[in-house]
This record gives structure tokens, C-alpha cells and sequence, in this order.
């Protein structure tokens, strides 16, 4: 499929099968309609019948070729696979562009320290386990770690310790190699309905590029649990912009990331069980 992508990829070539795809012709024909010359030609149709995307007909003095349908059907069919998927990551497409609405946005306050001070956010999810379950993967390290980062981020450090004045410590890294760290404290522990604590990004030198305090509250739901994150921003920095633009959507789709893992914890408890 690589090698018929090539070959097709060439502007002189697809006018040929372009042509050819209206009825088989010869070499002369196809110079003369393209503006190539006949040895030209001659070569990209090499090429094209290597692939057997043509065949070749001699026919005495003359060489007459015809376009082969079924590789071109294949690679139609790899296409609309191609574009399908495309399809299914719509909603990645609009964070990104989501993203970069608000980074417009937020560059025209941006000026001064403290610009974004007292902005705050709200999220709600119903997960499908009981309190207990969600309150372990927030506060255990290795069940933290497979979900508090936004796609397509890695975990590199994970810790949340709760109990007052706990250690709250998120590292991860992008697929360049770049990390982003981020350090805090707990101020409040209440297992497994309450958690409050504050957590700062740091900019390359380890200096405070903003503060989040965040409140979130557990409950249990006919569904399961009823998650409510309170997130207020403080000490901001004008280089913050492109944290406190991404911070909606990033929280947005870490707490997607979390309802998955729960919901598949959930369908391999289900399971262990049935067996």
C-alpha cells in the first residue's frame, strides 16, 4: 500500500491514471495529452505497471496500457479507513481548537501579573464505583498516575498524600521529551468525601507560574459517585497564559481519562466476579 501511495503520489502520474481511467491508450497518446515527452512517459508508466496499478499491452510496434481497478479500489477503501478514523477523533480535533480559542482570548489580558486572579472552574461527573474506589485513585500513586494527565501527556511523577500538609507532586511530559512539574500541598483529608489542596505550576527555573486550590467532594450516587472538582486560580504570571488557556479542557479530559479507567476497574471487578 506504501509503494502504490508513491507512485501515485506524483502530479505527472496521477494525470496519466487520470487519463487512463477513461479508456486504455498508448504511450504516444498519453506524452502528447500530458505534455511529457515520450521517454517520460514511458518511465512514470514503468512505474505505475511495477505497482500494478497498469498493465502493459504490446501490440506490435505499439504499447497500449490499461489501468487495474482492483489496486486502486484497495487503496480508495484504505482511504475512507484513514478518513473514518479521522472521524472518530473529532472530539481531540476540538480540544485542540478549543484550546487555541482561548489562548486568543486570554492574550489580550494577559499583560500584567495577577491577570487571571479569582478565576475559577467547575466540573461534575457521576462515576460508576463507590466513593471509596475514586477517593484510591486520586490518592495512590500508581492508580493517579494512569489517569492525571491529558492526552497526549505521560505520568512521570504522581503523588498525593492524604493528610494535612501532605505532599501533592504532578510531573509529566510531553512526546517531545518537554516535562512540566507541578508541587503542592494538602490542606484538607476526609476520606472518601473531601479533599482539598493547593498546587502550583512551576515554570523551567522551579518559580510559581500560577496557583490552583482545588475542592473536590465525593458523593454517593444512585450511579455511582458524584464527583464536584472547585477549582480557583491565584498568583498568576503572564507566562501562565498557555496553563490557565488549557486549564477547562485539560481538567476537562483528565476526568474523562478518570471515568474510563473507573469504568473499565469496574467491568474487570464484574467479570472476577461472574467467574
Amino acid at each position: 500500500m506504501d509503494r502504490i501511495a508513491s507512485a501515485l503520489g506524483d502530479s505527472a502520474r496521477w494525470r496519466l491514471v487520470e487519463l487512463l481511467a477513461e479508456r486504455p491508450r498508448s504511450v504516444g497518446e498519453l506524452a502528447e495529452l500530458t505534455g511529457l515527452r515520450q521517454p517520460q512517459a514511458t518511465k512514470h508508466l514503468q512505474t505505475l505497471a511495477r505497482e500494478g496499478v497498469v498493465t502493459v499491452f504490446p501490440l506490435g510496434q505499439r504499447r497500449v496500457y490499461a489501468l487495474e481497478a482492483e489496486p486502486l479500489r484497495a487503496f480508495g477503501t484504505r482511504l475512507l479507513e484513514l478518513a473514518d478514523r479521522v472521524d472518530a477523533q473529532a472530539g481531540e480535533r476540538d480540544v485542540i481548537a478549543r484550546y487555541r480559542s482561548a489562548i486568543a482570548s486570554d492574550s489580550v489580558v494577559a499583560q500584567r501579573d495577577r491577570w487571571a486572579d479569582g478565576r475559577s472552574f467547575a466540573f461534575d461527573r457521576v462515576l460508576p464505583v463507590a466513593p471509596d474506589a475514586v477517593w484510591r485513585h486520586w490518592t495512590e500513586p500508581e492508580l493517579l498516575a494512569t489517569w492525571w494527565a491529558p492526552a497526549p501527556m505521560a505520568v512521570a511523577d504522581a503523588v498525593l498524600e492524604p493528610r494535612p500538609d501532605g505532599r501533592v507532586v504532578l510531573e509529566y511530559r510531553d512526546p517531545e521529551g518537554n516535562r512540566y512539574r507541578s508541587a503542592g500541598r494538602v490542606r484538607t483529608a476526609d476520606a472518601p468525601a473531601h479533599l482539598v489542596f493547593d498546587l502550583s505550576v512551576l515554570d523551567a527555573a522551579g518559580e510559581v507560574s500560577f496557583t490552583g486550590h482545588y475542592d473536590l467532594t465525593l458523593a454517593a450516587d444512585p450511579g455511582g459517585t458524584r464527583l464536584r472538582l472547585d477549582l480557583s486560580i491565584t498568583e498568576t504570571t503572564v507566562e501562565a497564559l498557555p496553563y490557565i488557556a488549557g486549564v477547562e479542557t485539560g481538567w476537562g479530559q483528565v476526568l474523562d481519562n478518570l471515568a474510563a479507567v473507573l469504568s473499565g476497574a469496574r467491568s474487570s471487578n464484574s467479570k472476577e466476579v461472574q467467574s
